[in-house]
């Protein structure tokens, strides 16, 4: 497909106008939210969402317990989006969506969303040694998409570190077993913020989570969903009501995206190459805002998942510090930790103790990187 001059430059100078506003990653996942936001619908009366968030700021981390559950998945996408800086569009592949809650309070201190890994990755491949065979490694691996403390939970009670903790145990890598009749022996998840934020929630955490590099990969933002419908059917209506990808296409929206970004760049290199070389340097510009990624893992506590995952053999040997890995064990990790930094804020009159949840008031009074 080519479009006509005048209906390329349209196309090209409504990308570069969006992508224009990005100067750091932050700015692009404040864009976003503030989008999703303003989609989110409003609560029934007497059901609002933050009313089953945690809001016992004053109990102490020692007298929690906790239970991982599932709940409808309407209620967590809304939850989730009151609740995390930015939600990732979900991929195609498995998809797990859990809560943790905690029991005393029956409230919900955090969001667990794991899928299908990343096609690519050179710290995972780094650490087995090649690209591996994905059919073999995607049967035993998962990762962590959103590991979401309420806030402010997360603050006050290194909730992010529970909830990866928790995203290492026995615990859900038997609800995932069962759930796709396999054997898992690897986690993996990324930093959010890439190396604009010098620490990850993820750092400190070994034996269960361990740091292996960081992403070396550049991608262009995915559109936000106003421009993105926007520019998709005047993409089709250009095109005779055809499609530019077929509807059943696994990732369409990021497939779309790559399709329309091209027919803009022949459209131009055919009639304008001013504009062209324009369109080109601002998509690479638009790429650069994403920043590298620090890659973490977790074998789960078993001592021959490397060999496993690259297919040499499919019986996994259990470590030593095998049982660590249960709920029980993780939750007595994190409550050594974070019992100490509960009891030093309150010390520092530093606790906080306000529900912190994304909505039109709180645009402006919550920070985006938290």
């Amino acid at each position: 497909m080519i479009l006509e001059k005048q209906d390329a430059v349209y196309a090209a100078t409504k990308l570069m106008k969006y992508f224009r506003d990005f100067n750091r990653i932050d700015d692009y996942f404040r864009a976003r939210k503030i989008e999703r936001v303003k989609n989110l619908p409003a609560p029934l009366f007497g059901m609002s969402l933050e009313d089953d968030m945690f809001q016992e700021y004053d109990m102490s981390p020692e007298d929690m317990k906790f239970e991982i559950v599932t709940i409808q998945a309407s209620t967590f996408d809304a939850m989730l989006e009151k609740t995390a800086s930015f939600s990732p569009d979900e991929n195609p592949g498995k998809t797990i969506k859990l809560v943790v809650r905690e029991i005393n309070t029956n409230t919900v201190v955090g969001f667990i969303r794991l899928g299908s890994p990343l096609i690519n990755s050179k710290p995972r491949n780094d650490y087995l040694g090649g690209v591996p065979d994905l059919p073999i490694f995607n049967k035993r691996a998962i990762m962590g998409f959103n590991i979401v403390p309420v806030q402010p939970f997360g603050f006050n009670c290194l909730g992010g570190k529970l909830l990866a903790a928790i995203c290492c145990s026995h615990d859900i890598r038997r609800m995932i077993n069962q759930k796709y009749n396999t054997e898992f022996c690897l986690f993996e998840t990324t930093s959010l913020y890439g190396n604009i934020k010098g620490a990850s929630m993820y750092d400190g955490m070994k034996p269960f989570l361990r740091y292996k590099g960081d992403t070396q990969s550049k991608f262009l933002l995915t559109l936000g969903e106003d421009i993105y419908f926007e520019l998709r059917d005047w993409f089709v209506k250009k095109n005779d009501g055809e499609e530019l990808i077929h509807k059943g296409a696994s990732s369409r929206k990021l497939k779309m995206q790559t399709k329309m970004v091209g027919i803009i760049k022949a459209s131009l290199k055919q009639h304008n190459t001013k504009k062209y070389e324009e369109f080109y340097n601002a998509i690479k510009s638009a790429g650069e805002v994403t920043t590298q990624k620090r890659f973490y893992m977790s074998e789960y506590g078993y001592s021959n998942a490397k060999d496993v995952l690259l297919g040499k053999t499919e019986v996994l040997t259990k470590a030593e510090n095998f049982d660590r890995f249960e709920l029980d064990g993780v939750v007595s990790w994190w409550k050594k930790h974070a019992t100490k930094r509960h009891k030093k804020l309150i010390d520092e009159d530093r606790l906080r103790r306000k529900l912190e949840v994304w909505n039109q008031d709180s645009m402006n009074e919550i920070d985006i990187i938290r």
